[in-house]
């Protein structure tokens, strides 16, 4: 295996909806329903969402790649290089438990540059992501529930990594 970080533009939101669709469906609906997961798709990851996300809020994206083939994404973003926020950390439910995981958290940590902490935000119901986080030295911060609209809430942990 060789897992690569690509920075990922406007001409890459297709793959990044794509992957997003697929991996929402197989994972989120037993969480969350499938009417929520599909309102969250259509907020979230819209291409005028997602050009707004990488315009106008600063997020930087990359495609996770393995051999060459795009097997999930992330995104980040900071106000001041040394503090990040860890936006969407996503990788096809077929490849996990394998370390690709752990080796794109390598990866992106290179990416951040030395970062003092990066924050998160997490589905309780989320066991095998929360476990994973845990696994890479996060610690649960804060208990949140976020309105997001259309009578929906993000009921998370707030997690963070520090240096």
């Amino acid at each position: 295996m060789s897992v690569k970080l690509h920075k990922a533009s406007v001409q890459d939101i297709p793959a990044i909806f794509s992957l997003a669709f697929e991996i929402w469906n197989k994972h989120y609906v037993e969480m969350i329903g499938q009417e929520q997961v599909d309102y969250m798709l259509a907020k979230m990851y819209s291409e005028q969402s997602l050009t707004e996300q990488m315009q106008e809020k600063n997020h930087t994206f990359y495609l996770v790649k393995n051999d060459g083939v795009d097997i999930g994404f992330i995104s980040i973003s900071s106000d001041n290089a040394k503090n990040f926020q860890l936006h969407k950390f996503y990788i096809l439910n077929t490849l996990q438990n394998k370390g690709l995981g752990t080796e794109v958290f390598r990866l992106i940590f290179n990416e951040m540059n030395d970062p003092n902490t990066v924050q998160l935000t997490v589905n309780r119901q989320n066991y095998k992501s929360v476990n994973f986080y845990f696994k890479n030295s996060f610690k649960i911060i804060e208990v949140a529930d976020f309105e997001i609209g259309n009578n929906y809430y993000m009921n998370d942990f707030v997690m963070m990594w520090k240096k």
